[in-house]
């Protein structure tokens, strides 16, 4: 089908965030109050934040302050993906912090681990299966690298299943298909926005009062209180933690840190069963293949497709607008791109197409600190793979306010802080030859060129 055809009916809004089972709104802070603590942002981060700071103290008394609606940005329009890794793959995690690797892959396990009991603890249907992820070999380069990677992990006892041509086949049909790896226990599927509004319910549930179309304007310390204030009230706490994610930040420090980049994303019509059987797909995992420029897609519990990834967009100046959502030369290049991927699926239809901005830093993976005397804390820089890793850094917020030494906050990945970008026009220039680089790569089979070597030494590893 012609992509601008298949394109055509398509609702230009995340899918995730279109059902009928979006609660109603909670009420605005519409008055003057106060807190033990305060948790600004109504995504992943701020959610987990306040649901485990009542679990770890329920005579606490936690504010969560959301500036429109809980799991709005990007934590509603994310592919789906509840990953164990804390470092943005085992690759970026040995780079950064070789000492450290196994137990951060132990801990994001156990991450994991916990994210699936809290879902039964609370009664969250999300929709989530534990079915894993395939990595796929769409190019000889990158079955080369697959096959690096997989001498890696077996350092490591990582539970990966290496596949050869006909194997990854024959769980995903597409004649693209080279080969993979397929991360058994590491991944699970699941609905962002219902798995949000299912922790917003266990928040509540639980006492935090949780207040929407509350967007905080400024902060004020003096010393003993931080008080935040929004339109139409304020609220004083001893505690602050901020899940802002990319959006403008109430500590200007994180502004060099973190920058915007927009991902783009399509859905398809429900599969027919014929069509299904076309494709596989029994064992329902994720996929992402592997050049540089990577598209991931899953199936959804009634059985339509996602696809998204490859145009990863830095829009110059770095900032964040609703017209940067859409971009319909990205959104017919996806459904080309899907259509090359699966050539059996000609007559399926998109139904939704969307965009939404991550929060990148130079590491890939999140950063933490404290501020105002210890009283705030933070966590972001998730780049892309926050739907699990937030919770984790929910935790670290956590023991850093609480002043005590735990195993999180002893960790050097957590200490540091990512390689600081520089100011404008440079950083536009620097972030644009980054990603013509990258391309040039996959064009390339792979090869990097001096831009991307220079970077690799320098330890920001632009590879993603």
């Amino acid at each position: 089908m012609d992509p601008l055809k298949a394109l055509a009916d398509a609702e230009r809004k995340p899918y995730w965030l279109d059902s009928p089972a979006r609660p109603e709104p909670r009420p605005r802070l519409d008055e003057n109050t106060s807190a033990d603590l305060v948790v600004v942002g109504g995504g992943f981060s701020g959610l987990w934040t306040a649901l485990m700071a009542k679990e770890r103290d329920p005579s606490l008394d936690v504010v969560l302050l959301e500036g429109r609606r809980i799991g709005w940005a990007a934590t509603g329009r994310n592919g789906g993906f509840c990953m164990a890794t804390l470092t943005h793959g085992l690759a970026n995690g040995l780079e950064r912090w070789p000492d450290e690797i196994d137990r951060l892959e132990r801990m994001g396990v156990a991450n994991l681990d916990e994210i699936e009991r809290t879902l039964e603890r609370y009664g969250v249907d999300c929709s989530f299966e534990r079915t894993g992820e395939l990595h796929v070999a769409t190019e000889p380069w990158q079955l080369e690298s697959l096959h690096e990677h997989l001498d890696l992990i077996s350092e490591h006892g990582l539970d990966y299943l290496p596949l050869d041509q006909d194997q990854v086949r024959a769980e995903v049909n597409s004649p693209t298909f080279l080969g993979g790896l397929w991360d058994r226990s590491g991944c699970a599927m699941l609905d962002p926005a219902r798995l949000a509004w299912g922790l917003r319910d266990a928040c509540l549930s639980l006492g935090v009062r949780v207040y929407e179309r509350s967007p905080v304007r400024s902060l004020r310390d003096d010393g003993t209180t931080i008080t935040l204030r929004t339109p139409q009230g304020e609220v004083g706490a001893r505690q602050v933690a901020l899940g802002t994610g990319v959006f403008p930040p109430l500590l200007r420090r994180l502004k060099h840190f973190v920058v915007p980049v927009y991902d783009y994303a399509l859905m398809t019509e429900p599969l027919s069963g014929a069509q299904l059987a076309e494709v596989g797909w029994r064992n329902r995992q994720g996929v992402g293949d592997s050049g540089n420029q990577f598209h991931y897609y899953r199936l959804t519990d009634d059985n339509r497709i996602l696809w998204g990834g490859y145009d990863a967009v830095y829009y110059n100046g770095g900032l964040v607008r609703p017209e940067y959502e859409q971009r319909d030369e990205t959104f017919a290049k996806l459904a080309e791109h899907f259509y090359d991927t699966f050539p059996q699926l000609t007559e399926v239809r998109f139904t939704h197409r969307w965009g939404g901005v991550i929060d990148t830093c130079s590491r890939f993976s999140a950063f933490y600190g404290q501020a105002h005397g210890g009283r705030l804390a933070y966590a972001t820089g998730y780049t892309g793979m926050g739907v699990g890793a937030t919770r984790f850094g929910a935790n670290v917020m956590l023991d850093l306010l609480s002043g005590e030494r735990t195993e999180r906050t002893e960790l050097r990945m957590v200490k540091e802080k990512p390689v600081p970008f520089p100011p404008e026009p440079v950083r536009s220039g620097v972030i644009q030859v980054t990603r013509w680089s990258i391309a040039q790569a996959d064009q390339h089979q792979g090869k990097r060129n001096l831009w991307l070597r220079t970077l690799d030494r320098m330890g920001l590893g632009f590879d993603s």
